[in-house]
């Protein structure tokens, strides 16, 4: 996304929509991209729709993502999870840097069980 209005209406989208937020750093390459590829391939639920902002590249998308995230610090590479429009998880960079993509594929799975409702296998 990279306007406001595409966040707006990413968020406002119904069922789940887990929205990462990128960046270059080499968590985001080594640890969070390859962790969030690992999920949604492992995983029996996944999110109804995946979406993403760059930080520093979408700054009007990322700036309203990180209003809608309310008291969370700025934080990238960072991942929240919305369903129906409401925020309902949120993995901050910090959880991120200590772990390797197979612990935080293992996390999103747990994640995806909790708040999902698409199954693959329907």
């Amino acid at each position: 996304m990279r306007t406001g209005a595409e966040v707006d209406e990413a968020v406002a989208l119904k069922g789940t929509n887990l929205v990462v937020i990128n960046s270059v750093c080499g968590c985001a390459a080594g640890k969070a991209r390859p962790g969030i590829g690992v999920a949604l391939r492992k995983s029996e639920w996944k999110p109804d729709h995946l979406t993403t902002v760059f930080a520093g590249g979408d700054i009007e998308a990322t700036a309203r993502l990180r209003e809608l995230l309310g008291n969370i610090p700025p934080s990238s590479p960072s991942m929240a999870l919305f369903k129906d429009g409401q925020l309902v998880h949120f993995v901050p960079r910090f959880q991120i840097e200590s772990r390797d993509a197979n612990q935080i594929a293992n996390h999103l799975v747990e994640v995806f069980g909790e708040f999902c409702s698409t199954n693959v296998a329907s």
